[in-house]
């Protein structure tokens, strides 16, 4: 699992989140990893991937400005962005790219205890490099078999999984290749978002089944991540998160149950990934203080 220090000298722990298929949640996880990390006395940078979309990086853009706007401090990661707008790239701009994601993580591991990057929803030589990088991989997984299909194949039928899919495939072959260069076995947590009460309970089931059998298959931990909540994208103008002190002046609105609730649904998602263990209590308490 991932809370506590880096164990390698001079290293930063990586921790990518990533999927092929955007609109997962990927950049909401990301940015509430980087700032719960902070809060628990790390010191962590984060790295936009997506230079097109660059959700990660307009995220961090709109906590500075909101924080200047209340003229209070908001714990902010260090961040870059890297990579380019053009989608057509020769091989030596590839190799380029790539050598500067290297370069960028290499000169920030040495002052920081974790470096979170942010990968685009589409495959490219960017976000394959970055899942060779991870030491932690996160991946945000919409409930429906849509986005089941980065990872699985399934029986029309009888939704009995019948194989592996692209985006797995490429995760295991950066896996196996990380842990035949220096031993690292890279853990895989794969996280059920936008999860509701409402729809088609057998269809929820049969994710479920399909998950758990993937789960066994893939060797990832597979746990409940983000029900569909207005309050996570109404916290993203002014860079806010789940973790943050939830206070009219932070806020710049009335705290209600649905701030309440959004916390503790994230408190218990950085709990099931390893980022908050023991540690809970000091994040809740840090805020509780500061409200």
């Amino acid at each position: 699992m991932i809370h506590g220090k880096p164990t390698r000298k001079m290293f930063a722990r990586v921790i990518v989140v990533g999927n092929e298929k955007g609109g997962s949640g990927k950049s909401t996880v990301a940015m509430n990893i980087a700032v719960a990390l902070i809060k628990l006395g790390h010191r962590v940078a984060t790295i936009d991937l997506d230079s097109r979309q660059r959700t990660l990086t307009h995220y961090v853009e709109n906590r500075r400005a909101w924080a200047k706007h209340i003229a209070r401090e908001l714990v902010t990661p260090n961040h870059l962005c890297v990579g380019t707008e053009s989608e057509i790239l020769s091989t030596e701009d590839r190799a380029a790219r790539c050598m500067a994601l290297t370069d960028a993580a290499d000169d920030l591991a040495p002052s920081c205890d974790f470096i979170v990057m942010d990968t685009p929803g589409q495959a490219n030589h960017l976000a394959r490099l970055a899942h060779s990088m991870a030491d932690v991989l996160v991946t945000p997984l919409n409930d429906s078999f849509v986005d089941f299909d980065v990872l699985g194949t399934v029986d029309p039928a009888t939704f009995g999984v019948t194989g592996t899919s692209h985006y797995a495939e490429m995760v295991n072959e950066t896996r196996r290749q990380r842990q035949l260069l220096d031993n690292v076995v890279a853990d895989w947590i794969v996280l059920r978002n936008r999860l509701s009460t409402f729809g088609s309970s057998r269809n929820k089931r049969f994710v479920d089944e399909g998950l758990k059998e993937l789960s066994r298959r893939l060797n990832f931990s597979y746990i409940d991540g983000l029900a569909e909540r207005v309050i996570f994208r109404e916290l993203f103008p002014r860079g806010l998160t789940a973790v943050d002190d939830l206070d009219e002046i932070t806020l710049g609105t009335r705290p209600t149950m649905s701030h309440v609730t959004a916390r503790l649904e994230m408190e218990n998602l950085l709990t099931g990934i390893g980022v908050v263990a023991s540690d809970k209590e000091e994040i809740v308490d840090q805020n509780r203080d500061a409200a």
